[in-house]
């Protein structure tokens, strides 16, 4: 699929290129014709306007438009003729500039221009434009040399060729480029969707086969009691919950695709949320001989979802009491700090390898620690997409000698940072 919409991107890219090529070229040979068509005819005028004795020379360095300074045009210096047609057609030539023509070869031109039934216009055979005049019952004939005009159209035009053809090349590497560019993103995120669905399959597959595996072994005894068939029963009960977390997480995350202020937000106290939090699992720190401390500022204010916050503060220290050591510390820091709300979950324990830092935040990604610890690998994920819907940020740090620290870093609310700043005063 990425590769047809590189191709794509790349057809539209160089179509639209080559419609503006077109569009430009053309536009300049239909002005440079233009050009050359009102030149000539003011040559061909000049031409009907003189006679053989007043020969048009050029004076060098003369200017006839003294407001731009322009030199005098001499298009009435090109080589010209004009030819006179009686009533009997028959033409004379009258002046001829620079030219040598025969009697034969003026009745000729003077027959084709008036067979072309137009006024003005180019004789190609012959390289000449001409231009009929009606002057008191005479017909006269100006004819003006063109080669130098068709000459000149002609490398125009070869030119554009030229020139639209590099154009077309060098934009095609451009598109080239900047596809690769602009669709790197589109296709990690197609990358991370197969393998999303790939990995949501899997981790549904397991419990659903559990699931129809005991739904078989009921089937295939029905003569016995439901307490006799408990066993099974619970192993389904306890599958389809874990099925049921997993749906509510991936819905979750799927609901969290965009921002918090899609939602109605309310202030929210952090800091009860957090304590809160700490309670829910201070018994279970117990039974596991973890010592759990804390360093909570009180009266912490944030504009944000209640829910969403507390299941953050949640995953955070559920993550740190499954893998922190046997007895060993998980501390819980919040506070405001530059105008930011400041949250760190620190566990002692084995640290966590550093090329597996960059990816503890992708769906459905677990290192072997977490493999032996349960879950879907979507906890951290469903984390950092709160925190970002709360406009902050979540980073990771773990060494063997400091252990394992999650920072959340929110923005903080006005009226929660101007209290801070007058308890601090």
């Amino acid at each position: 699929m990425i590769r047809s919409l590189k191709k794509k991107l790349i057809l539209i890219n160089m179509s639209l290129v080559l419609i503006v090529l077109l569009a430009v070229f053309t536009g300049l040979c239909l002005y440079t014709a233009g050009n050359q068509q009102q030149n000539a005819l003011r040559g061909l005028t000049a031409l009907l306007q003189r006679r053989g004795e007043d020969v048009p020379k050029l004076d060098v360095g003369k200017s006839n438009d003294w407001k731009t300074g322009l030199p005098q045009r001499n298009n009435d210096l090109l080589a010209g003729f004009v030819v006179s047609v009686d009533s009997n057609s028959t033409a004379k030539i009258e002046t001829a500039h620079s030219v040598n023509i025969s009697a034969d070869t003026a009745q000729t031109l003077a027959q084709l221009a008036q067979d072309s039934k137009q006024t003005t216009g180019l004789l190609r055979a012959y390289s000449l434009r001409y231009y009929i005049s009606q002057d008191s019952g005479q017909t006269r004939i100006a004819f003006l040399d063109a080669s130098s005009d068709i000459a000149a159209m002609a490398e125009l035009v070869v030119s554009s060729l030229l020139v639209g053809i590099l154009a077309l090349l060098a934009f095609f590497f451009v598109s080239l480029l900047l596809a690769n560019f602009a669709l790197k993103p589109v296709e990690l995120a197609w990358k991370r969707q197969k393998q999303f669905v790939a990995d949501a399959s899997h981790e549904l597959k397991t419990p659903l086969t559990v699931i129809l595996a005991n739904q078989k072994i009921l089937l295939a005894h029905p003569e016995k009691t439901i307490a006799q068939q408990s066993r099974w029963i619970e192993n389904t009960q306890s599958e389809g919950d874990r099925m049921k977390s997993l749906v509510e997480d991936l819905l979750f995350l799927a609901k969290t695709g965009g921002s918090a202020n899609k939602e109605t937000l309310s202030s929210v106290n952090l800091s009860d949320i957090m304590q809160g939090s700490i309670l829910s699992f201070a018994s279970l720190a117990f039974e596991s001989g973890i010592t759990l401390s804390d360093s909570i500022q009180p009266g912490i204010a944030l504009t944000g979802s209640e829910p969403k916050l507390r299941r953050l503060c949640g995953i955070l220290l559920d993550n740190a009491l499954k893998y922190v050591n046997p007895n060993g510390i998980v501390e819980i820091d919040l506070r405001a700090e530059n105008g930011s709300v400041l949250m760190r979950v620190h566990n002692t324990g084995t640290p966590i390898p550093a090329e597996e830092l960059p990816h503890l935040f992708e769906r459905f990604y677990r290192i072997d620690r977490a493999r032996s610890a349960g879950g879907y690998g979507l906890g951290l994920s469903i984390a950092q997409s709160i925190v970002h819907a709360h406009g902050g940020k979540i980073t990771v740090s773990s060494t063997a000698e400091e252990g394992t620290t999650f920072t959340v870093t929110l923005p903080l609310r006005d009226e929660s940072n101007r209290k801070n700043r007058k308890d601090a005063e």
